[in-house]
C-alpha cells in the first residue's frame, strides 16, 4: 500500500496521470472560495480571541497543539455536523484503490457521511505546524488523501481539501486528473474570516451534496 505520507507531488502527477492547473483554471475551486456566508458578531468575536492566542503560541506549539488550540476551535465554532448525516474525523483511517495502487493514512481531519464511523469523504484536511521544512510534503499528502476519497465517491463530484502549513491555510479541489491550489490565506490577518467563510460554504455545499444523492438513490 502507498501510504499518503510518502507521497510526492511530482510522484502523484506522474503514477495517475494528473493534471495541475492555475486557480482560474479550475472552477470548482474558485466558485468554493467566491461563495458568499455571513460570519456572526459573536462568531467574529471567538475568532478575535483564537487568532490572538495563535499569535501568541504560533511559534511555540507542536502540531498537536496548534490543533487543539486554534484549528479545532475554528472548525467547532461551524459544527460540521448535519442530521447525524456528516461530520468531521480525526485521525481515521482512509484507503482506496486508485488506477490499482492501493493508497492508504490517516488524514489529521476529514468531513465524511456516517455518525460514528466515516463512509464516504467529502473533504480531507492536513495539518503542518511549521511555516518552513516541514516532514512531508503536506499538498501531495491531502491529495492523495482526496484521490482516495474520489475513488470512493465514484468520481461523482469534486472532492475539496485543505492543508495548513503554521499560519497559513491552502484550499484544493481535486475534479477528475485536475487539481488546483489556492493562495495561503493568513489566519494571523483578516484573513480568518474568509477562511472561516470558505468553511462555512463548504458545509453548505456538503449539505447540498447529501441531498443530491438521497434524492438519486431514492430514484
Amino acid at each position: 500500500m502507498l501510504p499518503f505520507n510518502e507521497c510526492t507531488l511530482n510522484q502523484l502527477d506522474e503514477t495517475f496521470g494528473l493534471t495541475p492547473l492555475p486557480l482560474n483554471k479550475m472552477p470548482v475551486l474558485q466558485t468554493w472560495l467566491d461563495g458568499k456566508h455571513d460570519i456572526s458578531e459573536q462568531e467574529r468575536a471567538y475568532l478575535l480571541i483564537f487568532q490572538e492566542y495563535l499569535r501568541e503560541h504560533a511559534d511555540d506549539w507542536n502540531e498537536q497543539e496548534l490543533s487543539m488550540n486554534f484549528i479545532g476551535p475554528v472548525f467547532a465554532l461551524i459544527r460540521f455536523d448535519y442530521e447525524r448525516k456528516f461530520t468531521l474525523f480525526a485521525g481515521r483511517m482512509l484507503k482506496g484503490t486508485v488506477e490499482g495502487t492501493e493508497m492508504g493514512g490517516r488524514p489529521d481531519g476529514m468531513i465524511a457521511s456516517g455518525y460514528r464511523e466515516p463512509r464516504k469523504p467529502f473533504f480531507c484536511f492536513q495539518e503542518y505546524k511549521k511555516d518552513k521544512d516541514p516532514e512531508g510534503d503536506p499538498q501531495a499528502q491531502v491529495l492523495a488523501a482526496m484521490l482516495a476519497a474520489q475513488e470512493i465517491n465514484e468520481h461523482r463530484f469534486p472532492i475539496y481539501g485543505c492543508c495548513v502549513r503554521g499560519r497559513l491555510w491552502f484550499f484544493t479541489a481535486l475534479q477528475g486528473k485536475e487539481y488546483a491550489f489556492s493562495d495561503g490565506y493568513l489566519s494571523t490577518r483578516e484573513d480568518i474570516f474568509d477562511i472561516v467563510r470558505i468553511l462555512k460554504v463548504l458545509k453548505q455545499m456538503i449539505i447540498e451534496q447529501v441531498r443530491n444523492e438521497e434524492t438519486r438513490n431514492q430514484s
